[in-house]
């Protein structure tokens, strides 16, 4: 929740400042939990978050620890590296077949964007620094929490193993700018998907077979349904099923399937439950086995670009 380039800080979130003393800080989260509180009309998903913030601001050791690791201290903290390009893997289990670069179009772009933003095109000492990161643009911030989602969506898929094949940061074929890419395409023996990594930096809902909260432009689930129809139509191909994927706390319930869109069978679910959609499938979605399969991975390969 609180590791999102894009989502509130446990200050934020109880409303004081982050040099406020332990005494004002304890009273403003006692204030924010009655504010809060589902039982007097609050929110459910706000006072989770208050919950969040009093355990990671709430003693003094652990809030030394979230300042250093959130740039709230003048002590560096060169051991936090949440938003670093993860490091290559050192397991040799038999792992998804992967094509394309995870996140690597908006991670290029925000290391870009920060430096001509912050440095003038001078290289930063540290483009992740989260107090910059923090007081950056929100377009920058959501660059790289999208990059990052993209990332952790990728890792999700390749733990599946072997029988399942993974394209990232696919090109459109009708429009191949980045910003029309689809993030991810997964085939495997439950179906083929058209896969959306999101973090809005905060929680969402669904009304009208689309995502709604604070932090969501446009129409998300109706914009990747068609990236997929073209896709589909390029490669000649049958897609199963599109999922959308969330930061865990954004989502009310890990696993939700919202009926169909276009004709297309929609999921919206959480990271941790992801593995569990792609293993069972989605509701009314077409399971693909044997030459099906074959043929849509062959197809797949020959029509897929890169952004």
């Amino acid at each position: 929740m609180f590791d999102s380039p894009l989502s509130a800080s446990a200050y934020d979130v109880l409303e004081v400042a982050p040099d406020v003393d332990d005494d004002a800080l304890r009273k403003a989260y006692r204030l924010r939990q009655r504010q809060t509180h589902p039982d007097t009309g609050g929110d459910a998903a706000v006072f989770i978050q208050v919950q969040r913030a009093w355990e990671l601001v709430g003693t003094p050791e652990s809030r030394a620890a979230y300042d250093r690791g959130h740039g709230f201290a003048d002590a560096p903290a060169p051991e936090w590296s949440g938003w670093r390009a993860p490091a290559p893997r050192a397991d040799t289990r038999p792992r998804a077949r992967s094509h394309g670069h995870p996140g690597g179009w908006r991670r290029e772009r925000y290391l870009t964007l920060i430096r001509e933003w912050a440095g003038r095109g001078v290289e930063l000492p540290d483009p992740y620094d989260p107090a910059l990161v923090r007081s950056a643009p929100v377009a920058l911030r959501r660059m790289l929490a999208d990059a990052l989602a993209e990332e952790a969506t990728a890792r999700v898929v390749a733990d599946l193993g072997i029988g399942y094949t993974v394209w990232h940061d696919v090109a459109g074929p009708r429009d191949p700018a980045p910003d029309s890419k689809l993030d991810h395409i997964v085939l495997g023996p439950s179906g083929l998907y058209g896969v959306l990594s999101e973090d809005f930096g905060g929680p969402v809902r669904v009304r009208r077979g689309d995502l709604i909260g604070e932090g969501v432009d446009g129409a998300p689930v109706a914009t990747l349904v068609a990236r997929m129809r073209a896709m589909a139509r390029a490669a000649g191909v049958r897609f199963s099923g599109a999922i959308v994927v969330l930061p865990d706390e954004d989502v009310p319930e890990p696993i939700q399937e919202i009926g169909k869109v276009r004709g297309t069978p929609v999921v919206i679910t959480s990271r941790s439950a992801l593995s569990t959609v792609l293993r069972r499938g989605i509701t009314g979605a077409r399971s693909i086995g044997g030459n099906e399969l074959f043929d849509a991975r062959t197809r797949l390969q020959q029509t897929v670009r890169f952004v």
